[in-house]
């Protein structure tokens, strides 16, 4: 017999009598419960009830109970066991298939002996029940020591054994697990839709666990945060932050699955938050800066006093130098948010995303500062776009109230901003 199964039958002997033997007892009384250990757990005897209470539970990859506990079996019926097999494939999912994780089981606790029993790795690597699956010698070799009239034969006990990984041909959903209605197919009149019930990967939630607990509490990661509270170098220092446990089952969690029960219940949750966006008060512009940066209703008091200096009748030197003024608190406002946008154009000017012609760019960029200290080029179709800002402005803001300007206006506001080129450049 195989070492795994002998010391399995051990323990098992060994939590009997530790239960029923008690000090009180006489010697006699404490032969005869040995006596009774050892016919409990004889093999004829053992394998055949445990092939009878083998259908109580059921081997599962994605348990239901996780979903609701009565969605197994409740008033209005049972759902069916779930086994997946998946292909494995390097496509970069946490997916079953693509993880070596041991499947779960769900059903009456009280047969929990017959699945460790069966689940129980022998020395090739390979479990009970995959060896009773495949009929090999030591699966035979090991029912057959009950095959008797009272214990059945041996392909009894193999049927009473994989009825705990029986799929039923006809896969049964609850109304208690979440349901999706995915569409498959449509034509002009009906809309096709297949039934998703989702289900929880339980081995896949505990293998997480078991790796998280081990980058949490591992004796590398209490050497990395020792030397980091001594501010001292450590390689491959890592932390996950915000993690979250849940609980299944509550004060039962056995009655969820076995690896919930081996696992307390407990299992970690990552953080799944949207990414928090950094608010912006200044976007670089994508197009054109006159267009998306600033905005001829910023300067609407000044375009007002404007109006109404060109309504007066006076024409002295005291009112053309308000007037003046005026334009230039118009191009000081584009100074100001040219300053504001270029503060932020190496965190937010990306070249394949942006269509602003070069003379923008040259002007705006962080990377061109060198081109716009060197050159003049570029800067004239700048000071030209900031005489047609304040020139049409105006016209923007007053409407059909406003003056109507002319050329000789017009070069004169190009006068007073050719004043600010070295402040553009």
């Amino acid at each position: 017999m195989d070492k795994n199964i002998q010391a399995f039958f051990e323990e098992r002997k060994a939590a009997w009598l530790k239960k029923n033997l008690k000090a009180s007892m006489s010697e006699v009384e404490n032969r005869q419960a040995e006596q009774e250990c050892d016919d409990v757990f004889a093999l004829k005897n053992w394998l055949p009830n445990a092939a009878k209470r083998a259908g109580q539970m059921s081997i599962s990859t994605h348990p239901c109970t996780f979903s609701h506990p009565s969605a197994r079996k409740n008033k209005n019926g049972y759902a069916s066991a779930i086994i997946a097999r998946s292909n494995r494939g390097e496509d970069g999912f946490l997916r079953t298939g693509n993880i070596d994780v041991e499947a779960d089981a769900l059903g009456n606790a009280a047969a929990l002996d017959v699945y460790k029993f069966l689940t129980l790795k022998l020395a090739d690597g390979q479990s009970l029940i995959q060896h009773i699956e495949q009929d090999s010698e030591q699966s035979k070799l090991l029912l057959e020591l009950s095959n008797t009239a009272e214990g059945g034969t041996y392909e009894q006990l193999k049927q009473g054994f994989l009825a705990m990984t029986s799929v039923d041909d006809n896969v049964i959903t609850s109304s208690k697990i979440k349901q999706v209605y995915f569409p498959v197919s449509s034509d002009s009149t009906n809309q096709a839709y297949h039934q998703l019930s989702i289900l929880t990967p339980s081995g896949i939630v505990f293998e997480m666990r078991k790796r998280l607990d081990a980058m949490r509490f591992g004796d590398e990661i209490k050497a990395a945060r020792e030397k980091r509270k001594n501010n001292e170098q450590h390689e491959n220092y890592r932390e996950i932050y915000d993690l979250t446990t849940i609980g299944y089952g509550g004060t039962k969690p056995q009655n969820i699955s076995v690896l919930n029960n081996q696992n307390g219940g407990k299992a970690h949750l990552l953080m799944s938050l949207p990414p928090q966006i950094e608010k912006r008060d200044i976007h670089f512009p994508n197009t054109d800066f006159f267009a998306q940066s600033i905005n001829y209703f910023k300067c609407r008091d000044t375009f007002l006093r404007l109006h109404k200096l060109y309504q007066s009748d006076e024409n002295n030197m005291h009112v053309r130098a308000d007037r003046d003024d005026m334009y230039q608190n118009i191009v000081d406002y584009i100074i100001e948010t040219m300053w504001q946008v270029r503060s932020v154009a190496s965190e937010q000017y990306l070249e394949t995303m942006s269509q602003l012609n070069q003379t923008q760019i040259i002007w705006l960029c962080a990377h061109t500062a060198e081109i716009r200290d060197t050159t003049d080029d570029w800067l004239d179709a700048i000071l030209s776009s900031i005489t047609q800002f304040v020139f049409h402005g105006y016209e923007k803001v007053l409407g059909k109230k406003a003056v109507k300007l002319g050329d000789a206006e017009k070069k004169h506001m190009a006068k007073i901003v050719e004043q600010n080129k070295e402040m553009l450049r």
